[in-house]
């Protein structure tokens, strides 16, 4: 009998994107409402009541040339 099993996961990434463009870079106030915006998104996706406290590395920053791409990565087992 094989001691081994198989799955396929299925992600999804979320993005949202805030203008950072030189030489300005980003508005503080796109900051706070894409963030908002995303941790609401992170808690529907995963089933949270609005006021649960999110773990620091739930959103991951990332900086691009023109924006500041705030994402999160929910993986899903594949349809049967």
């Amino acid at each position: 009998m094989p001691s081994w099993s198989t799955a396929t996961i299925t992600s999804t990434r979320r993005e949202w994107r805030i203008p950072a463009a030189a030489p300005w870079g980003a508005c503080l106030g796109d900051m706070q409402s894409a963030i908002l915006a995303a941790s609401i998104a992170y808690r529907e996706a995963h089933g949270l009541p609005e006021d649960h406290q999110l773990w620091d590395d739930v959103l991951r920053f990332h900086v691009t040339d023109e924006a500041i791409v705030i994402s999160f990565t929910v993986d899903r087992p594949a349809s049967a």
